[in-house]
């Protein structure tokens, strides 16, 4: 198991100059798996579309069987909206999964990202002994460790953080685990338990 996908303890890696405090050591760094995978809540868009993509071709056909072909283009509106979200939203998850990292410290959990239109980010969570820890086993895993709130369309919305899609689930779920400990030992830790993470 090597650096770049699995548990790598005291590992020190060049260009994180700057980022971690000092001291800090990379326990362990990954990537999501990209692989389009139909299924959880990727299958919300996806059969919405297929649902306006069949409705549109029923109305299609009924049209034109009625000798109203000018009246079909509406139909073809509405079908490309719904195969758009059909394909759109699978490779929107790709393209968002390829363009992720994920890099766990003895102190925080990272996620960085470079994809449009936010461009880049990197964001950081630190690890407090009461963050509540949910494995969801693939494969691929999916570690979520924290919920925040964020602002999308003129309202609050519930958004769940972790490493998702990740091939060792619980290696890096014991690699926190034992963060968490050392942190309630220590009494360090304090720190916002919701919320936006910080950008480093």
């Amino acid at each position: 198991m090597t650096a770049a996908d699995g548990p790598a303890a005291d590992k020190t890696a060049a260009g994180w100059e700057g980022i971690l405090d000092p001291g800090e050591r990379i326990l362990w760094q990954g990537r999501p798996d990209d692989r389009i995978e139909l299924r959880g809540p990727i299958m919300v868009p996806v059969l919405v579309g297929a649902f306006f993509a069949v409705f549109a071709l029923i109305w299609i056909a009924a049209v034109l069987a009625g000798g109203e072909p000018l009246a079909a283009l509406f139909g073809l509106l509405h079908f490309a909206v719904g195969a758009g979200l059909m394909v759109g939203a699978p490779l929107w998850q790709r393209h968002r999964l390829r363009h992720t990292w994920y890099t766990l410290t003895d102190r925080r959990a990272f996620i960085a990202t470079d994809f449009r239109p936010e461009g880049r980010k990197l964001n950081s969570w630190p690890i407090t002994p009461d963050m509540r820890l949910t494995l969801i086993e693939g494969p691929p895993d999916t570690l979520n460790f924290l919920t925040v709130t964020r602002r999308v369309k003129n309202r609050n919305r519930r958004v769940t953080v972790g490493f998702e899609r990740i091939a060792d689930g619980r290696a890096v779920m014991a690699l926190m685990r034992g963060v968490q400990r050392a942190m309630a030992g220590t009494g360090a830790g304090a720190g916002p338990g919701t919320g936006e993470g910080n950008r480093a």
